[in-house]
């Protein structure tokens, strides 16, 4: 196993066309780190420079303790799961799993041991004899992964692995590498735009935006305190809805904020950027929401438009004045269900309510001290 070191990592193509900007962070040793962002953020290029297979413009990237940066791929001690299973047709599952250790001199019966112990993890023994033809989606991406495993890597690099199976796949599939994790102990660092596989792998999340880490932190970290307005948008799903304020007054009690629709409402966050007059955003997440008052919450007029049904539950959709969106409500299975183009009162708990700068930075609780936050500053 090996903890990963990124300093200052950069890649450009050319004077013009910067793709990773900057990328400072430390990846400690077994832990499991993914890196998610939207298409074209720099995730899977960052993933191929740590392989190997992307040259590094600038800054250091140490494996372990050694610098990395000139280390030939194969020398790295890493071994990359790609997006598409990259299986040999012609071969079987054990030959496809003992290629590389055939290449690198291995001795024929430490190849069977090492290919069949990979075989039992995966529990993928009986499939050893047969050909990818013959392989479900799930069973390829097993063997892809056995693949890797053989090779005794100290740190695992996963690029979008699930992406090609189906739903139901996905699901077994996340459980099966968060079990491999366990069982390894390994350095693995995932790479994925599925926010699900994000929250339920990673020992850490690191949300990528246009080539820099907005933030790093836990999966509930980063859905309960998000650093900024990208984070808490791109995290969740439905995702938080938003509301632009403008700030009335900013005291020891915390900044107050007067609605589109003239409601007032005081929450306990303060930061640069309150000034009386400015321009601030409100957030708050669907779960967060009532349909029916509580003690504290603040009440908002909003127009029903759309219900839909779940099963566990239903998510109704609400228009208010001033909102670029509509606002999402989960609500109760059983709950009754609202007419259309009804009006009704929202009811908004200021406990997990949001307040975001023009700047687009999180105003922090007056009591606590901000999140974790790793965000690199633009070039």
């Amino acid at each position: 196993m090996a903890h990963v070191t990124l300093k200052n990592i950069q890649k450009h193509y050319d004077r013009h066309t910067p793709v990773i900007k900057g990328v400072d962070l430390e990846i400690k040793d077994g832990e499991f780190v993914v890196f998610i962002g939207p298409s074209g953020c720099g995730k899977s290029t960052l993933l191929r420079m740590i392989a190997g297979l992307e040259d590094i413009s600038a800054g250091e990237l140490y494996i372990g303790q050694q610098l990395s940066n000139d280390v030939d791929p194969a020398k790295r001690r890493v071994a990359m799961v790609f997006q598409s299973y990259a299986l040999y047709p012609h071969m079987t599952v054990f030959q496809n799993m003992a290629f590389s250790l055939k290449l690198a001199g291995t001795a024929k019966s430490q190849i069977q041991t090492m290919v069949h112990k990979a075989a039992e993890v995966l529990q993928i023994t009986h499939l050893l004899e047969r050909k990818p033809k013959a392989l479900s989606g799930g069973q390829r991406q097993r063997v892809a992964i056995g693949r890797s495993i053989v090779r005794d890597p100290e740190v695992f690099l996963f690029d979008e692995p699930l992406s090609n199976l189906d739903a139901a796949l996905r699901v077994q599939m996340r459980i099966e590498l968060s079990k491999l994790h366990k069982e390894l102990g390994t350095t693995m660092i995932y790479v994925t735009h599925d926010q699900v596989e994000a929250m339920t792998l990673a020992d850490r999340i690191a949300i990528f935006n246009a080539g820099i880490i907005e933030q790093v932190g836990t999966p509930l970290q980063l859905y309960n305190q998000p650093a900024n307005l990208f984070v808490a948008s791109f995290l969740g799903s439905p995702k938080i809805n938003l509301l632009p304020v403008e700030c009335l007054a900013q005291t020891a009690q915390g900044t107050t904020v007067r609605l589109p629709g003239g409601v007032a409402l005081t929450l306990p966050v303060g930061g640069s950027g309150t000034a009386a007059g400015s321009m601030l955003t409100l957030g708050i997440r669907p779960e967060h929401l009532h349909a029916e008052a509580q003690d504290g919450d603040i009440g908002v007029q909003a127009s029903f438009e759309l219900l839909e049904h779940l099963g566990d539950m239903q998510l109704a959709y609400y228009r208010l004045p001033g909102a670029d969106a509509p606002w999402s409500v989960k609500l109760p299975a059983l709950a009754a269900h609202p007419e259309a183009a009804s009006s009704a009162t929202l009811w908004l708990p200021p406990a997990h309510c949001y307040l975001f700068g023009g700047d687009g930075r999180t105003l922090q609780p007056l009591e606590t001290q901000p999140a974790e936050n790793t965000r690199q500053p633009r070039l």
